[in-house]
């Protein structure tokens, strides 16, 4: 089981900025990777709807005998892992106290805001974790819906990125912030432009460091990590355009991914993560 793959899900391709921090701190893991594009975004879903994906996403990783479960999404982690953990056997982690252990470390004012969709600010799950920590931390909670589409389509490095920032965070403008949690894995793409609306004094929180932090701790404290010496066979799957992700891919993790489509809602030949 210790040789087995990293099962990561996403809404769609948010989730590499995980995979990026997974390969930098534990180089030797395999990761099988599961990207939703075909319906993302999720956080303007209803939370039926976000659970039914995700667990239909998750099932699919447990069948393919991952040894973990990542949930490289924050709409998904704030509605869903709790329910997650009780589910299945085998670890499941998510990205929000992760997040928010960052955020404490880095604020000197106690007052953090958060972006994220609009399904994991009305969950609060953010200020409840920052809180269970540190009551005294002050939090500015904003939805950003218009974030994830920008990255799925591959605009961040269009001309239209920065107005569209600016606009999404100028709640922000007196509210004394200095540490922004990115409250979603695809904003972390977003980090120049949010970065320079927001100014040199707010410290941006992107939770992939934490969260692969927290897998290295997991996988070493129940020895499950990989004995094998061979070269890892990462596995990257899509529900939408293979092509599109793999471009996006190769620009956030500095190198070229193979990606294949395989939409868990459609039939047909069951996916082998050993032979593809």
């Amino acid at each position: 089981m210790r040789n087995q793959p990293i099962g990561v899900m996403d809404s769609g391709v948010g989730g590499l900025t995980v995979v990026s921090e997974i390969w930098r701190q534990l180089p030797r893991e395999e990761i099988l990777f599961y990207g939703d594009s075909a319906r993302c975004p999720y956080g303007d879903r209803p939370a039926a709807e976000i659970a039914e994906f995700t667990f239909r996403a998750l099932d699919f990783l447990v069948e393919q005998r991952v040894k973990m479960l990542v949930i490289a999404c924050n709409t998904a982690t704030a509605v869903c892992l709790d329910w997650a953990r009780e589910r299945y056997d085998i670890p499941v982690l998510g990205v929000i106290a992760p997040g928010a252990r960052a955020a404490i470390a880095a604020t000197t004012n106690q007052r953090v805001g958060i972006i994220g969709t609009h399904a994991t600010i009305s969950s609060n799950s953010y200020p409840r974790a920052l809180h269970l920590t540190h009551r005294g931390i002050a939090t500015v909670p904003v939805a950003c819906p218009r974030f994830v589409s920008i990255v799925e389509q591959g605009l961040t490095a269009s001309a239209e990125v920065l107005p569209v920032v600016a606009d999404s965070l100028r709640e922000f403008s007196d509210a004394n912030i200095d540490t922004l949690i990115l409250g979603c894995t695809h904003y972390p793409l977003l980090a120049s432009a949010i970065g320079q609306v927001m100014g040199p004094s707010v410290t941006l929180i992107n939770s992939a460091e934490e969260t692969a932090r927290d897998i290295s701790f997991v996988l070493a404290d129940q020895q499950m990590t990989r004995t094998h010496m061979t070269e890892p066979n990462h596995v990257f799957l899509t529900s939408g355009d293979a092509g599109a992700f793999a471009d996006i891919g190769a620009r956030w993790l500095g190198r070229a991914i193979a990606v294949s489509r395989h939409d868990v809602w459609e039939c047909g030949e069951c996916f082998d993560a050993a032979g593809g």
